[in-house]
C-alpha cells in the first residue's frame, strides 16, 4: 500500500516496531522523530505561511488545519469565529453596560489551538503585547483583552488561510 500511494505522490511514514530501545537513553525515540519530520515537511509543503506565524508549531498548525477542512468552508471570518469558538456573545442582562463572553461552542480543539497561539503570542510577540496594554489602558480586564485578541487573531488567521493557496 505504502508504494502505491508513494506512485500517486502521496506522504508516506512508515514505522519500524522493532521492539529494542533507542541506542540513546533519555532521547526521543527515531520512530517519533520520523513522525515529527514528516508532519514538518508536510505543515511546510501544505501551508507554508500559517508555520511562519509567530506561535503557530506543526501540532497547532495541523489542528488549525484540520479544523479549517478547505477553502469556502466557513462563509466569512465571523462563521469561522463561530467555528472556533470564540465569536462575542452578550453578557449582560438587558444593564445599559455591555459586555461581552466568548462562546462555549464551536471546535473544542480549535478553540484550544486558538488559545495556545495567543499564550505564546502574549507572552514572546511584541505587537501582541502592545496590544494587550493598549487593551488594559482602555479599562478592559486581563480576561477581556484576551477574548478581544482571540478575536482579532482568528479574524486575521481566516484571512491568511483563505488568501494563501493550497498547495497539495
Amino acid at each position: 500500500m505504502a508504494a502505491a500511494l508513494t506512485a500517486k505522490g502521496e506522504f508516506v511514514v512508515e514505522f519500524d516496531h522493532s521492539s529494542t530501545r533507542p541506542a540513546r537513553d533519555g532521547a526521543k525515540s527515531d520512530s517519533l522523530d520520523a513522525v515529527r519530520t514528516a508532519r514538518e515537511i508536510l505543515g511546510r509543503t501544505t501551508w507554508p505561511t500559517l508555520l511562519d506565524e509567530p506561535g503557530v508549531g506543526v501540532l497547532i498548525a495541523a489542528e488549525i488545519l484540520v479544523s479549517w477542512s478547505h477553502p469556502s468552508r466557513c462563509r466569512d471570518e465571523a462563521a469561522f469565529a463561530r467555528l472556533g469558538g470564540v465569536a462575542p456573545l452578550e453578557a449582560t442582562s438587558g444593564q445599559t453596560q455591555t459586555r461581552h463572553r466568548l462562546s462555549r461552542g464551536g471546535d473544542r480543539q480549535l478553540n484550544r489551538a486558538l488559545h495556545t497561539v495567543i499564550l505564546a503570542r502574549a507572552k514572546h510577540h511584541q505587537p501582541t503585547k502592545d496590544y494587550l496594554a493598549r487593551r488594559t489602558t482602555e479599562g478592559k480586564t486581563k480576561r477581556e483583552s484576551m477574548r478581544c485578541l482571540k478575536r482579532y487573531y482568528t479574524r486575521n488567521l481566516f484571512r491568511l488561510l483563505e488568501a494563501a493557496p493550497m498547495t497539495p
